[in-house]
């Protein structure tokens, strides 16, 4: 069996690689290994679960409820709500564990299961790595100890779960966004009551397109992966901006009264520059990845804003967050964590922060975002190399090094050995596209001299 969780808990095609079997097997583990490692001593212990709206998150739902009462865990059933309010809940409620399930942004036949530890925080590697070997151990026949009696879980539904998690947002924005109509695609995801609802009672006016889920639209070109048609209604309906997200709700991104695109690079230091307004951007530092565009790098040394970028992945800029007490980070795919009111990326907190912006100062979402200028990216996969010796190929060194010359400080070069894949992914910024492709070209060729 290979390792089963990846960077963002366990996910594959339900029902042939995520079944009902390995998704309560996972849960009975779950709550064996936070029993041992002491999390419920004391008292008797509570999950949340929650899922997004995919068909298959419904069997899936019953197998992790069964798994967690069958050993112990009294369970609050959510429903459907984002991944964010999962996390939320399960701080808020005093739990001691939270699960959702969730694929995310990938397509309808896919699904996932995430853990949270108490405080809605990501579960810890090592307790990661303790379930899937206690789950392992048990899937060849071992038996579980089981409870029995008054012992055993007991389930009900948590139906105030919705309108907790929606005051919770709108009670933490910084001033209300009465005067903007709003443009909202929901992915017919799991954000399709909480979003609008959330951005009506901040006093926005709301228009809502993809918010009819039935179990197998979610993401199915709607989103925050397939903007047109957001862009088209934010010009139809006249609005202010309109904002997107994905099928469990942690993304973001925007679009302008124009009806153009509004990424996380500058979702994020439009954020950036309200939150130090604020004295709210704790030393005056934003954390972002290696991805993040260099427009955005350079603009925020204009704004006296210190950047610190991690390795690719929201997972490794939420540990560079808590782990320096940072106040604000995210990627360019609309992953944005603001780390005072949410422990892991929120969609609808991000656009209601946005939003906020807006209403405060009177500006176009356009004008705010101008605070960057986005530079011209060109990404380029180079396929069949040896990606080991990105590092260590003295040939490759030199033609690198040869393009960063050419671009001075107005382009920059990264080029990523892929971590599932056997190949490296070259990506090159300038202030002119023709040129970005003209050098990319040239290092993937380079790419291909030296590890093929």
């Amino acid at each position: 069996m290979g390792r089963l969780f990846g960077t963002d808990g366990v996910r594959g095609v339900a029902n042939a690689d995520l079944t009902a079997e390995l998704a309560l097997g996972l849960s009975v583990a779950a709550a064996h290994v936070l029993a041992e490692a002491g999390t419920f001593a004391g008292h008797r212990p509570t999950a949340v679960v929650g899922r997004d709206p995919r068909a298959s998150g419904e069997f899936l739902e019953a197998a992790v409820v069964a798994g967690l009462a069958s050993a112990g865990v009294d369970v609050l059933r959510v429903g459907v709500l984002p991944t964010p309010a999962v996390a939320h809940l399960t701080g808020a409620l005093g739990a001691d564990l939270g699960v959702m399930l969730s694929a995310s942004h990938n397509a309808m036949p896919d699904n996932g299961i995430k853990f949270f530890a108490r405080g809605g925080h990501k579960l810890a590697d090592e307790l990661e790595d303790r379930i899937e070997s206690v789950y392992a151990e048990h899937r060849t026949g071992a038996p579980w100890e089981r409870p029995t009696g008054v012992g055993v879980g007991r389930v009900r539904d948590y139906d105030e779960g919705l309108d907790q998690y929606v005051a919770h947002l709108v009670g933490v924005l910084p001033n209300r966004l009465d005067g903007l109509k709003i443009v909202l695609d929901e992915a017919h995801g799991a954000a399709s009551r909480v979003s609008p609802e959330a951005f009506a009672r901040a006093g926005a006016e709301v228009v809502t397109i993809g918010a009819v889920p039935d179990g197998l639209n979610i993401n199915d070109g709607c989103g925050s992966t397939h903007l047109d048609l957001l862009k088209a209604a934010v010009v139809e309906h006249g609005a202010d901006l309109g904002i997107a997200h994905d099928g469990d709700a942690d993304r973001c991104l925007a679009v302008d009264h124009t009806g153009a695109e509004v990424d996380g690079d500058q979702i994020l230091a439009v954020l950036a520059v309200s939150m130090r307004e604020r004295s709210a951007l704790r030393r005056d530092t934003v954390v972002g990845t290696v991805m993040s565009n260099l427009g955005f790098k350079l603009a925020m040394e204009r704004e006296g804003i210190h950047l610190v970028q991690t390795a690719v992945g929201d997972r490794y800029v939420l540990e560079q967050m808590k782990a320096e007490g940072y106040a604000l980070g995210g990627e360019q795919s609309g992953h944005v964590i603001i780390l005072d009111h949410a422990t892991t990326g929120d969609g609808t907190l991000t656009g209601l922060m946005l939003a906020a912006r807006v209403a405060e100062t009177g500006r176009t979402l356009q004008d705010l975002a101008s605070v960057m200028e986005r530079l011209p990216q060109v990404l380029v996969n180079v396929p069949d190399v040896d990606r080991t010796r990105v590092r260590t190929s003295a040939e490759l060194a030199t033609a690198v090094t040869e393009a960063e010359h050419e671009l001075g400080t107005t382009g920059r070069v990264l080029l990523r050995p892929s971590g599932t894949e056997p190949l490296v992914r070259v990506m090159v910024e300038a202030s002119d596209i023709e040129q970005a492709r003209s050098v990319a070209g040239r290092l993937a060729d380079a790419v291909k001299s030296a590890l093929g």
